[in-house]
């Protein structure tokens, strides 16, 4: 699933790296790979991952008042939170060791030992997940569980599921949900709810 609209020589331009070690990471093969993997569908109707990338950058870029070190972090996590989905297992029942997020993390380890943009990585999804188990009445998922994975950086977590979610045509009643719990996080405003999901 590689749209062919976007080649790898294009990423630069379109994806703006600012760092060292952000061009670094769109040098590599298998890393261009996964940014140029997808095809529109739901919650992803611009397609390829770079496409969705470049929205959730974007989304970093309209929070007020971000000290440099926390955008610098939103922005790794943004460039290979969704990269490796070209490899994730897609059968039934899931083989969660191999979930994209996980696979992004073991990626980036060999980039940064930065804690906490590795376990948002890994976790990007975690608040979806649970927000679906709770949904279904399943015990698979809960809150206090993902809180005791990610409370240590629950603000940052946070902004990152408001940048991830606020893209394509993606439901907003996950992100909704989470900022309903009244957690310990300063709610932000980056774009308004899409129209057909106000409440």
């Amino acid at each position: 699933m590689i749209r062919p609209s976007i080649g790898a020589n294009k990423l630069e331009s379109l994806l703006q790296p600012e760092t060292g070690l952000e061009r670094a990471l769109l040098m590599d093969t298998s890393f261009q790979k996964g940014l140029l993997w997808g095809l529109p569908r739901f919650g992803h109707p611009e397609g390829t991952v770079a496409l969705h990338v470049r929205e959730v950058l974007d989304n970093i870029n309209l929070i007020s008042g971000l000290s440099s070190e926390n955008r610098q972090a939103l922005r790794l996590i943004a460039l290979a939170h969704d990269t490796f989905k070209y490899l994730e297992d897609r059968s039934r029942p899931r083989d969660w060791s191999k979930h994209h997020g996980l696979l992004a993390r073991r990626f980036m380890e060999d980039y940064t030992s930065d804690k906490l943009v590795l376990d948002i990585i890994e976790t990007h999804d975690d608040a979806y997940y649970t927000w679906l188990a709770e949904r279904r009445n399943s015990s698979s998922r809960n809150l206090s569980g993902l809180l005791d994975r990610i409370g240590y950086c629950l603000q940052l977590y946070y902004l990152f599921f408001k940048c991830d979610t606020q893209t394509g045509d993606k439901t907003q009643a996950p992100l909704r949900w989470f900022e309903q719990k009244k957690l310990p996080f300063d709610q932000v405003k980056i774009k308004d709810y899409w129209p057909w999901e106000k409440d």
